[in-house]
């Protein structure tokens, strides 16, 4: 029942660029690091760049595993459910790479997206396998909306403050790898230019 695609064409870009959710997976070289799985909320912030480049925007969390994992071996995997209508699950594989915020590609891809305060980094995709499977598995949910959590503490938070809890967070992976640097310069990004690249 499942599929290999060439490419991301568009009426698979259509698929994954309205699904409200998608998840992402990683893991370390290492045989005994810690295989990392995230959803990200999708509120216009995944964009096909081109049929083998897809580019998500990353916003701030408690944890730093994709980055220090794409960072350590660029391994990544995407993942698209269809929670209502057609039962379909898509996967993209690639290698990603990360963009933080002070880098001088991180204003043109930003472009895609709205503006976020929280945002950290843009993680950009090659895409080297494209499949889909049955989804038959996966339950039928409505959706009700995005929350309104992630907006509402970064403003509390202000430019310092998420700077403050990359340092405090994001230094390294659980497997010790390194995450989000420190200092001028560093890769760490900032929130400000983050939030007004847009």
């Amino acid at each position: 029942m499942g599929r290999l695609y060439d490419s991301v064409d568009g009426r698979l870009a259509e698929f994954i660029t309205r699904q409200p959710v998608f998840f992402v997976a990683t893991a370390p070289a290492g045989a005994e690091g810690h295989v990392n799985c995230s959803p990200k909320g999708n509120r216009d912030e995944l964009v096909v760049l081109d049929d083998h480049t897809v580019a998500y925007l990353d916003l701030t969390g408690s944890g730093i595993e994709t980055v220090a994992h794409l960072r350590d071996n660029g391994r990544i995997v995407l993942m698209f459910c269809s929670f209502e209508g057609p039962p379909r699950i898509v996967r993209l594989h690639g290698q990603g790479r990360v963009v933080t915020t002070d880098e001088p590609d991180f204003a043109e891809l930003a472009s895609h997206f709205p503006a976020r305060m929280a945002s950290r980094s843009v993680v950009v995709v090659s895409v080297t396998r494209v499949s889909d499977s049955c989804g038959y598995g996966v339950p039928l949910m409505s959706f009700q909306g995005h929350r309104s959590q992630m907006d509402e503490w970064a403003a509390r938070k202000g430019p310092d403050g998420i700077v403050a809890y990359w340092e405090e967070k994001n230094l390294l992976s659980v497997d010790g790898l390194p995450g989000l640097a420190t200092g001028p310069g560093s890769g760490r990004g900032s929130p400000d230019r983050a939030a007004t690249a847009t």
